[in-house]
């Protein structure tokens, strides 16, 4: 099949998706009630949201969609906007790992994983979030498949074959099949089943996981061409957002993407964590930060994922007494803050990955105003908001530019002036430079009154923060 060169890629998009209306996944329902911000460009609905991770096998004892539902109110409290969905499909079976398997070893795109429900129960779920102000975002493996998926025996030229005629598994992912991004029918079959979600559940986007590894098998060119395929074949049903995990492949924030991981900042925080960089780190990679992606881009802040979580432990565990530091930093930084299922509860542990693992949510320490706060934080001042509705960072150059992190955001609706120490030692008689962090804030987490126009304090404690708000 050719990809239509000679067309723009929407229009073929278009073409493409009309042709394939009636294939399996494509089966014709009603169109569900758009939600009521539908108008509203993506840059508007999402300016100060913060994205939720669903972990839902691990999410409760029964690991189904009608359970969670019944966190939403939850989680609407906690201030969250975008529910991300681990993915929600059925699992491969064949070489398996674990009990339960990997979400990301999928068998079929365009159905649900018994295990959490039927397909009218994640409508009703993407319904109910919808009624409450959330949207809806689903993980999508674009990448592999699981080995018994149909097209393996279906469409053997749809997957990267090894020596021995068989599809390979990137990395040590044996339970998987790389798919073979030179074929253009791939493409579309993979384009039209995310398509599926969006007209069929009313979604709002996808979380496409690996987004750049295909360029391991075919050129950057090739990989940026499938998704900006995608998204166009997408587009032509509804608006959505996309979060890609990478960083690396820059040409993707041009047309596919709206968002992708800030990795670099995160391996930053545990390295500062551990006394292996400092403050100066982080200053250079803002500043490159700034230069490699534009600033209506997202960039996504986190201290935890699953991958982290499961693999390398809690945040507690990585980043030991400077994991509230660095929450607040990524809430306060330039970029879309993420919370992991649990960590709104100080979650301790690691979860298992193959096996069920449930999260306890009445044990646990109760962290939920902490998060609350940083939420509404983000929500409220709009100096803060996302890409590029919020404020650039002006940094104040201060005493122990080694060890504390101060800047400035402002607009002409609030002000927030940022102190971290991000080392574990006390501070004392640190001195601020300029005027650019004068005013009269409010502290956030205590709700002290303060006028500044000098220095707001001679002693910072071990990895403390204060974030000094204002409304104009």
């Amino acid at each position: 099949m050719k990809f239509f060169r000679h067309m723009t890629l929407a229009a073929a998009a278009l073409s493409l998706f009309a042709a394939l209306a009636f294939s399996s996944c494509s089966t014709p329902t009603p169109q569900p009630e758009a939600t009521s911000s539908a108008a509203l460009s993506l840059d508007e609905l999402y300016k100060d949201a913060t994205i939720y991770e669903v972990n839902l096998r691990q999410y409760t004892p029964e690991g189904t969609l009608k359970a969670f539902q019944a966190h939403l109110p939850r989680l609407q409290k906690l201030g969250v906007k975008i529910l991300w969905f681990m993915p929600v499909h059925p699992i491969g079976v064949e070489a398996r790992k674990g009990t339960l398997g990997s979400y990301y070893s999928v068998k079929d795109y365009c159905a649900i994983n018994p295990e959490f429900g039927t397909l009218a129960d994640f409508k009703l779920m993407v319904t109910e979030a919808h009624r409450l102000g959330m949207s809806v975002i689903i993980d999508w493996v674009a990448n592999h498949t699981s080995r018994d998926h149909a097209w393996v025996s279906a469409h053997p030229d749809w997957y990267v074959a090894g020596k021995d005629g068989k599809p390979i598994g990137p990395y040590d992912w044996s339970d998987v099949a790389q798919l073979n991004f030179a074929s253009k029918d791939m493409q579309a079959e993979m384009a039209r089943s995310m398509a599926f979600w969006l007209r069929e559940c009313n979604i709002d986007g996808f979380r496409c996981d690996v987004a750049g590894l295909a360029r391991e098998y075919v050129t950057e060119q090739q990989a940026v061409e499938f998704w900006e395929y995608a998204r166009a074949v997408c587009d032509s049903v509804k608006q959505s957002f996309w979060l890609a995990e990478d960083e690396g492949l820059r040409a993707l924030a041009n047309k596919a993407f709206d968002a992708n991981y800030a990795w670099e900042c995160h391996h930053i925080m545990h390295q500062l964590a551990q006394g292996k960089e400092n403050v100066n780190d982080l200053h250079k990679y803002f500043e490159k930060d700034a230069l490699n992606f534009p600033k209506k881009f997202y960039r996504m802040n986190f201290t935890s994922n699953h991958d982290e979580n499961s693999w390398k432990g809690s945040e507690y565990t990585r980043l030991g007494d400077a994991a509230r530091t660095f929450a607040v930093l990524s809430v306060t930084i330039p970029g879309i803050p993420l919370i992991y299922s649990g960590q709104e509860v100080a979650l301790r542990r690691s979860l298992e990955f193959f096996e069920k693992d449930v999260i306890s949510w009445t044990d646990a320490e109760n962290a939920t105003p902490f998060y609350q706060t940083l939420t509404r934080l983000k929500k409220e001042y709009s100096a803060l908001y996302n890409g590029s509705r919020g404020a650039d960072m002006l940094w104040v150059k201060n005493s122990e530019g080694k060890k504390v992190l101060s800047f400035v955001r402002e607009d002409d609706r609030s002000k927030v002036f940022c102190v971290f120490n991000l080392s574990p030692e006390t501070l004392r008689n640190v001195e601020y430079q300029g005027n650019d962090f004068y005013g009269n804030y409010t502290e956030l987490f205590s709700g002290v009154k303060v006028e500044i126009r000098q220095t707001p304090s001679n002693i910072l404690n071990p990895w403390e923060y204060r974030i000094y708000t204002m409304k104009k």
